[in-house]
């Protein structure tokens, strides 16, 4: 019996990742073939990527089948897992999605804001046409998704793609866990927290440390603490006793755009005038973790990669696939369709939520209302999803720049006009929808 798992975008930084979360569960999760997939433009990284990873499943001792391939179809071709991590236009079109609004004084980021609605108009396309080949090739076969922006990639393919059987990933909840784990000094298996909004704006309602509520002390704990609690790739800035106090929420990292906005832009103009962007200073990163993957002695992850922001997305996806596999039944936090879960969404909204994981896929847990502090916010930024999704499915003008004007990050006029069409632009060769 063949276990076969499909990595698209292969070539991604990440992949050493994915390759040591399969030799882990090789046990429970017996892969029998992997296939690294890529396209022309990262033809070098998946070659470097592919060798690296057949010395790690060389090292481990594990009987997995591994190549890379250029082909996606011929890849496909009997998958029981499809896993997604891309990045249409690579860094340099990451950069300008950063570098255009911080020029006009808005904040640039690859997954919110401006940026964010770029990165969904040219990612968008590309993931429709890879469901489109999963339906037609391994129509069973589980498409997981943790290319960004998450939510919106993964409401567009479950709304509008012939494939049903999508799920989204992120990190954020893990990172979310293991922070909580760390501000309460327990193990992070100990730590459930219920989740209630979307991807990148998504709040804990309660926290429970061994099935006993301690929201209140976590709550008080962040509050009066000087703790950071981000990723990566976002500087934490604290939330004030007011702020907790006032939404008895557990904020995520994402959070710092929109409630400490002035903040974080200045900031992230401080970096950009004396660093460039972040998409930059990763293009440095990256290049650092190639010459470590180019390294003939080199067979395990190296630790370096957690310094990427995405560190664990590829564990947590690992641990999807382990679980729809086994038909655990345990409780993991993916993006899916609604189906009542939040009863002020409609069923066929994409939320972020934990789920009981079955064989048949997630079976999310049912939250009720959202908590009356910030149902507005997240009713807004779901109206703004569904706007960006609209018009990259439709490559309608209009639609875009409604997505920007109802963006709470752009929420300007003249300057939506104004970004999107410098955005355009820049993006043009990755935006064929809009051209007509």
């Amino acid at each position: 019996m063949t276990l076969k798992v499909v990595v698209i975008g292969g070539g991604s930084s990440y992949t050493p990742e994915i390759i040591e979360g399969m030799i882990l569960r090789y046990d429970a999760f017996p892969v029998t073939d992997i296939v690294l997939v890529d396209i022309e433009a990262g033809k070098g990284k998946l070659e470097i990527v592919g060798r690296l990873a057949a010395r790690m499943i060389e090292e481990a001792e594990k009987p997995i089948n591994l190549s890379w391939t250029l082909d996606r179809k011929q890849a496909l071709e009997g998958a029981d897992f499809v896993t997604t991590q891309i990045r249409v236009g690579g860094l340099q079109a990451r950069a300008s999605d950063e570098r255009i609004p911080l020029s006009h004084g808005y904040i640039g980021q690859e997954t919110n804001g401006a940026g964010g609605a770029l990165k969904a108009f040219r990612t968008i396309p590309v993931l429709m046409d890879i469901a489109r080949d999963i339906h037609d090739i391994c129509p069973d076969a589980w498409m997981i998704n943790f290319t960004n922006p998450a939510g919106m990639v993964t409401e567009a393919l479950l709304k509008h793609s012939a494939h049903d059987k999508v799920i989204g990933v992120c990190n954020i909840p893990y990172n979310m866990r293991h922070s909580v784990a760390e501000i309460m000094n327990v193990d992070p298996s100990t730590v459930r927290i219920e989740f209630v909004g979307m991807n990148h704006f998504v709040f804990g309602r309660n926290v429970f440390v061994n099935g006993i509520n301690r929201t209140e002390e976590v709550l008080e704990k962040l509050a009066g603490d000087d703790l950071d609690y981000s990723p990566a790739n976002i500087v934490s800035l604290g939330w004030s006793k007011t702020f907790i106090a006032a939404t008895r929420l557990l904020p995520n990292p994402y959070h710092e755009y929109y409630f400490h906005t002035r903040e974080v832009l200045k900031k992230d103009i401080q970096a950009f005038e004396a660093h460039g962007t972040r998409a930059e200073v990763v293009q440095q990163l990256e290049g650092s973790l190639f010459e470590l993957y180019r390294n003939p002695d080199l067979r395990v992850k190296p630790k370096e990669l957690e310094q990427r922001g995405g560190a664990y997305y590829s564990d947590v996806a690992c641990s999807l696939m382990d679980s729809i596999y086994n038909d655990k039944g345990d409780i993991q936090t993916v993006n899916t369709s609604n189906h009542g879960a939040i009863s002020d969404f409609a069923d066929d909204s994409v939320i972020e939520v934990n789920c009981v994981i079955t064989k048949d896929g997630p079976k999310p847990l049912a939250i009720g209302k959202l908590p009356y502090q910030v149902k507005g916010a997240i009713q807004h930024m779901k109206a703004f999803e569904e706007l960006v999704i609209q018009a990259a499915i439709n490559g309608s003008y209009e639609d875009a720049y409604l997505a920007f004007l109802m963006n709470p990050l752009v929420a300007d006029e003249e300057s939506s006009k104004i970004l999107l069409d410098e955005m355009l632009a820049a993006n043009q060769a990755y935006l064929p929808q809009f051209q007509k």
